[in-house]
């Protein structure tokens, strides 16, 4: 996969993509991320990319000539079947399954926003998709760049290690992953459940699944409204739920 960024702020963007993951990522060939400056696409002597606003008000919005030179400059022919994202506070709500759905692309591209945010021209000629991280604003669009791009990556073939784990993750089957434990077996008087010492993988497999169901009820329990439940594991769930309201009544 190829992912274009385009950014006022190349230089953020070196810890990040030059480590761990997504470094043995680019170095294996599987994905290649290009940087590109705007500033570097502004025809003026300056090289201004950000001007006051028509209208009067605080801050500063990017200018429209040089994200869209960038942008159709660089993507050419493929900018008609390439999504190009702008980072948003007003874009939809990133998630699990949006990953998924992007890393299916052979081609993306970020524009990340800054300042008051960008002149709605850059919306109407070039974007195809606004996304957002969460319900917060930050300074700019290189951060929630950056976590979508990794977010991402792990479902590209081949990135991550174990061919199952971008399925095993927290949201990717609807719950939250269950607890996880490695040497020593026993720690300060903390143990490690005894069905994962067992060898029953039949057994480890129920276990596993069944602390995700009790893990996504403790801590996101919204999440357990769009999941898909067995019997057994709805009675599971009933279980927990009246557990949770006998404590709640003890307690008043």
């Amino acid at each position: 996969m190829r992912i274009d960024v385009f950014t006022l702020f190349p230089a953020m963007f070196d810890g990040p993509l030059t480590e761990s993951i997504l470094k043995r990522a680019q170095e294996n060939g599987l994905l290649n991320i290009r940087l590109h400056n705007i500033r570097d696409y502004a025809t003026d002597k300056h090289q201004v990319t950000d001007e006051p606003p028509y209208g009067g008000g605080g801050g500063m919005v990017m200018k429209v000539e040089p994200i869209v030179s960038a942008v159709e400059s660089v993507l050419g022919e493929a900018l008609a079947d390439t999504p190009v994202i702008l980072t948003t506070p007003q874009g939809r709500v990133f998630n699990q399954a949006m990953a998924k759905e992007l890393a299916q692309y052979p081609r993306l591209a970020f524009i990340c926003g800054r300042y008051e945010g960008v002149d709605e021209r850059v919306r109407i000629l070039v974007v195809t998709d606004e996304i957002s991280i969460g319900d917060y604003v930050l300074t700019g669009g290189e951060l929630p760049a950056m976590v979508m791009i990794d977010a991402i990556a792990r479902h590209i073939p081949g990135v991550l290690g174990a061919r199952w784990a971008a399925e095993e993750d927290s949201h990717a089957t609807g719950l939250l992953e269950y607890p996880h434990y490695t040497r020593p077996p026993s720690f300060r008087g903390l143990e490690v459940p005894a069905p994962l010492l067992s060898g029953d993988h039949a057994g480890i497999e129920r276990w596993r699944r069944q602390e995700a169901i009790r893990r996504t009820w403790l801590r996101r329990p919204d999440l357990l409204l769009k999941a898909t439940l067995t019997e057994p594991e709805k009675y599971l769930l009933a279980t927990l739920a009246d557990e949770w309201l006998r404590r709640n009544d003890n307690g008043r």
